[in-house]
């Protein structure tokens, strides 16, 4: 009874330290990108060029930063194989904690020329780089802590603590811009969201030194003291590689269509649609309610369904209603409430996604490759799909005038994921983590 007591406490305390670096993480992003407009002023307006170009070139320091994230995933997630969850994902938190908050104290463009621009590109790098050791480990932590039959739902955990950053951080924007000044808001009240992830970190620090190293890790140490594992041939890493990139592109559509829908939205309305800054912002607090409020349902019920028939479905979902949800929002007679449905609906159908996904990446390695596995897998989508989001989008708005871009984008990420996920097992959520989906060879 005692034990039975202990390991639901020790499966309590990994999904809350496994949260809360998710959380930070997601808020500075999305404090990021609700404050692209005013970033953009401050240190990418460059002599000579247009507002247009200034937020491409604050979206492309927000794209590069998602191409360290890779790297991160494996550095960190070969880390977390070796030495274990718990340590490398204290110091992840660490690092990125420090570059977020080093961020509100950059010097504008104004006061020290190009160097502005360059020091918060450097950030964002190192920001990029520890938030890819974040994603895998503490999606291992809490699948590998999960009950048999409940992946899904403790899994959805880590992708709700990323709405809830997500909305943390455009609730903290919307509300020192309703009370400052737009002046102020642009002189200095853009920095106090980054120096409010100190205070973030050292709570979630605390949390994660009382949390315990994960069965599964420790139960393979114990296995590899008896029989080391053998040495990696040529065509198992091949079979990893492969395993890696049928993930991306399971995830392709939910990394698209997330950053699209939750984070660029208020600067594609800003921008192309010219709708006012505390509206836009209102709009995007409102698909992140509805991001949140699918996801763990969406979870438990890959638990009970399968994540293929979850996943699938919202997917399909997506690239039906892409089009259509865009137009309501283009519509000039279009009221507020109307287009507060249209991005609750979108926000909604990503949290289909994001529910039962990390159980789902989680399940397609076997433990002394998931940390690296699953987050690098995640790592390459984000960076491709979402970090590049609002480059691509505004990008092509500004060469064609197609004002349909962001539709179109979700949509042709939407067929490749459909395809991918139809590649699932309908029992992939019935296994243990320790056993082989038939479908993925990992490597050994």
């Amino acid at each position: 009874m005692q034990t039975s007591q202990h390991a639901v406490t020790a499966q309590k305390r990994a999904l809350i330290a496994g949260s809360v670096g998710n959380f930070i993480e997601w808020y500075e992003f999305a404090v990021y990108g609700f404050l692209a407009t005013i970033i953009a002023q401050n240190f990418f307006r460059l002599e000579g060029e247009a507002e247009l170009t200034a937020i491409i070139l604050t979206y492309a320091s927000f794209a590069i930063a998602f191409f360290f994230r890779p790297l991160g995933a494996i550095i960190f997630g070969r880390m977390g194989d070796r030495i274990g969850r718990k340590p490398t994902l204290l110091f992840v938190l660490i690092m990125m904690t420090l570059a977020t908050v080093a961020l509100g104290l950059v010097p504008t463009y104004a006061s020290i020329g190009l160097a502005a621009p360059l020091i918060v590109t450097g950030l964002r790098i190192l920001q990029g780089l520890f938030a890819g050791g974040e994603y895998g480990g503490a999606v291992s932590l809490m699948t590998e802590f999960a009950p048999r039959g409940k992946r899904g739902l403790f899994g959805a955990w880590q992708s709700f603590t990323v709405a809830l950053g997500l909305l943390a951080g455009a609730g903290i924007v919307a509300l020192l811009s309703a009370l400052l000044s737009h002046e102020d808001m642009l002189a200095w009240g853009w920095r106090i969201p980054f120096f409010v992830a100190l205070p973030m970190g050292a709570v979630a620090l605390w949390l994660r030194f009382h949390m315990e190293e994960t069965p599964s890790f420790i139960k393979q140490k114990t296995e590899q003291q008896i029989q080391p594992v053998q040495t990696k041939t040529k065509a198992n890493i091949i079979a990893t590689l492969k395993t890696i990139l049928i993930g991306v592109s399971r995830v392709m559509v939910w990394s698209a269509a997330g950053y699209t829908y939750l984070v660029i939205m208020p600067t594609y309305l800003q921008s192309s649609l010219n709708t006012g800054f505390n509206q836009a912002l209102l709009i995007a607090v409102i698909s992140n309610i509805g991001f949140a409020a699918t996801i763990i349902p969406a979870g438990m019920l890959s638990d009970k369904i399968g994540r293929r028939a979850v996943m699938v479905t919202a997917a399909v979902l997506l690239f039906i209603l892409a089009l259509p949800l865009l137009h309501l929002l283009q519509d000039s007679d279009s009221t507020l409430l109307t287009k507060a449905i249209v991005v609750l609906i979108a926000g909604g159908l990503v949290g289909l996604l994001a529910g039962p996904g990390p159980a789902m990446l989680s399940e397609m390695f076997p433990t002394h490759v998931r940390y690296t596995g699953l987050g690098l897998a995640y790592s390459l989508s984000n960076a491709i799909f979402s970090g590049c989001a609002g480059l691509i989008i505004t990008g092509l708005i500004k060469q064609t005038g197609n004002l349909d871009i962001p539709a179109w984008y979700v949509m042709v990420t939407a067929v490749v994921s459909i395809f991918a996920l139809l590649t699932l097992n309908k029992d992939d959520h019935l296994r243990t983590l320790d056993e082989t989906s038939p479908a993925e060879v990992p490597m050994k």
